[in-house]
């Protein structure tokens, strides 16, 4: 299949829109009535700019209100056709994109709207041109594809087919098993979107919350099946009406486009097990089997009292780099990477955020062949300097442009730690964290798509339902991802996506303070909570206070003995319980630059204390910097 997106996808004007779309490897495009009406130049001029960045004209739609106009209006709705067919011969395409009628003038009836089209073309005939017909899901007398199939059927014209919506069949819950008899070669079209499911009118549904492939929760895959079932092979293309994308980078969205056409082919060759037309070979996603370590960049000035940190909350300082100012820290199944070096990656990434996380490393099956499917899926690989006897950790850029590794255990990888460390010796008194329980990333409310596509076409993963979590400061919109998971502590990875529209909240004020997304807060895993909580209020670790007034809610709506909520209380520590079990957590005090430490324990939870969010950043909030006063700068 031909990869192909509409302009009415990205942002810009047309010049800029055709511009991000070659750029992101596309070779075939749709421009969109309003785009071509908005341009100050002829549509000769759209086809030649199109031809020097190397994309073919699809179609220029859509044309509207066409079937079904009574008498009186008929002959005028022919001669809107003949001036369409004037404009796409200009624009060189041969393809009249009409989608059914929302006219209140509008008559229904089969042969008389297949009648209309049969006429439609005769007369396309006569200039080489073909019309393809679409079911738009709130057509007036037409929003079923079988129906615009029928008419089409019946037309009886050759160059009179169907164009397919997967938005349009999906949304009103039509079963897509039946593209399966339609003839390849009366498939003129196919327009790809995903949404998430809403209870809301389907105009408003499609104008402001479809997305790319795998953001959303219809079944693609059902329709996939069906269209390859017919061979089809020719144009795959996307439109996608979305606030988030029009407020975003023309460049990133158009990527991400591709991207999810790349995936969603993959998928669908991956599940019917045999070649797609168009799919591009690459390796099967793989679960990720653990945080293998994460790196901080620091200065120098700031590092002595970052290692007091993590001493007190029991982590030892096991590893010198053989060549580097970096440091190796570790408690239980966690690794923490310190760097100052005064050159590379690290350095550059700490003058621009100061002391940050900027480098995640994750442990998969096999890191070549994550390697190459981030490649296969337009990824940017990072290739930094290696010294003299130290490991080449492949990476792609990640997150607010940090790091994402890949490690193995197969390959010399497994051994990063041997290579690249000196080991010191040193055997600190653990607090008793066992591992990464998950890692919490800040981001602008219109990359939140971006990185949940990233994630989830790279690895093998599942996404929870995207939750509204209330901030003092606005709304916080949160999305989960989990891939590995088989319920041992540290094992696998979990992924919390955070974005806000609001300039207001904690999560937003960090995006503003560190210039830019990036980790906000890592969560440690204990087997004891209270234990290692008492141990770090012990070793002088400031914890988040907890008001009063929610132990005494807690009191009221669970079945906590007074004594157990008594200790809770004493330590900071907050609850939740699901339908698996229960759950603890608690929170260190927010660093400099807004990053914070999570402590949480799980005894068959699930969930991530959605239930204790407001808690947790309303108390937050109290303590932070009020927004007037300026950030310190970075050192």
């Amino acid at each position: 299949m031909i990869p192909s997106i509409a302009t009415v996808c990205v942002s810009g004007t047309l010049q800029e829109k055709l511009e991000a779309i070659a750029a992101a490897g596309f070779r075939a495009v749709e421009i969109f009535e309003n785009d071509l009406i908005a341009f100050p130049g002829s549509p000769a001029e759209v086809r030649r700019i199109c031809s020097d960045l190397g994309l073919a004209i699809v179609t220029c739609q859509p044309f509207r209100d066409f079937e079904g106009m009574p008498d009186a209006r008929r002959a005028r709705t022919f001669d809107r056709a003949e001036r369409k067919f004037d404009l796409l011969q200009e624009l060189g395409t041969d393809l009249l994109f009409v989608c059914s009628s929302v006219s209140p003038e509008g008559l229904s009836g089969i042969d008389r709207l297949a009648g209309d089209f049969a006429e439609l073309g005769e007369r396309a005939a006569k200039r080489d041109l073909r019309v393809g017909y679409e079911a738009l899901a709130w057509g007036r007398h037409v929003f079923d594809y079988r129906d615009a199939w029928e008419i089409v059927r019946r037309a009886g014209r050759g160059n009179v087919g169907i164009i397919l919506d997967s938005f349009h069949i999906l949304s009103r819950g039509l079963d897509p098993a039946s593209i399966g008899t339609i003839p390849r070669d009366r498939i003129f079209m196919v327009q790809m979107a995903d949404a998430p499911k809403l209870q809301m009118d389907h105009l408003s549904w499609s104008r402001h919350w479809r997305c790319l492939p795998g953001q959303g929760d219809l079944d693609l895959a059902a329709f996939m099946r069906a269209l390859v079932s017919t061979g089809y092979d020719g144009v795959l293309s996307l439109e996608i009406f979305n606030d988030r994308f029009r407020a975003g980078s023309a460049r990133s969205v158009a990527l991400d486009g591709h991207r999810s056409l790349l995936w969603l082919l993959d998928e669908t060759a991956r599940e019917l097990g045999r070649p797609v037309p168009g799919a591009v070979a690459m390796p099967a996603p793989e679960p990720v089997e653990a945080v293998e370590f994460i790196e901080f960049a620091i200065a120098e000035a700031e590092r002595t009292g970052f290692q007091r940190l993590l001493s007190a909350l029991g982590f030892s300082r096991v590893g010198a780099h053989r060549s580097k100012d970096v440091d190796l820290w570790s408690q239980g199944d966690i690794r923490i990477v310190l760097n100052s070096d005064s050159d590379g990656f690290a350095h550059s990434y700490q003058i621009m955020h100061g002391t940050s996380v900027c480098a995640i490393a994750l442990r998969v099956a096999d890191a070549s062949a994550a390697t190459k499917r981030a490649t296969a899926l337009l990824d940017v690989p990072h290739a930094g300097a290696v010294g003299p006897g130290e490991l080449d950790i492949p990476a792609v850029r990640g997150l607010g442009g940090s790091l994402l590794y890949f490690l193995d255990q197969s390959s010399a990888l497994g051994r990063w730690s041997e290579v690249d460390f000196e080991p010191t010796g040193a055997d600190g008194a653990s607090a008793g964290l066992v591992g990464v329980d998950h890692i919490s990333q800040s981001m602008q409310y219109e990359e939140m798509l971006t990185w949940l596509l990233f994630y989830s076409s790279l690895f093998k993963t599942t996404k929870t339902p995207s939750q509204a979590v209330i901030d003092p400061g606005g709304v916080v919109q949160s999305q989960v991802i989990e891939s590995g998971l088989d319920g041992e502590a540290g094992h696998g990875l979990r992924l919390i996506l955070n974005g806000s529209q609001s300039h207001r909240t904690l999560s937003a004020r960090f995006i503003t303070d560190f210039f830019g997304s990036g980790v906000q807060h890592i969560a440690f895993a204990t087997n004891d909570i209270r234990a290692t909580i008492e141990r770090l209020v012990a070793n002088g670790v400031a914890m988040l206070p907890i008001p009063e007034n929610y132990y005494d809610d807690l009191e009221a709506r669970s079945d906590l003995l007074p004594e157990e909520i008594d200790a809770l209380k004493a330590l900071n520590i907050l609850y939740d319980r699901d339908a698996g079990g229960d759950f603890w957590q608690a929170y260190t005090a927010t660093l400099d630059g807004g990053l914070f430490f999570e402590i949480v324990q799980r005894n068959g939870y699930g969930g991530y204390g959605a239930a204790n969010a407001g808690i947790r950043l309303t108390a937050q909030a109290r303590l932070s910097r009020p927004i007037t006063v300026p950030a310190p700068t970075h050192a």
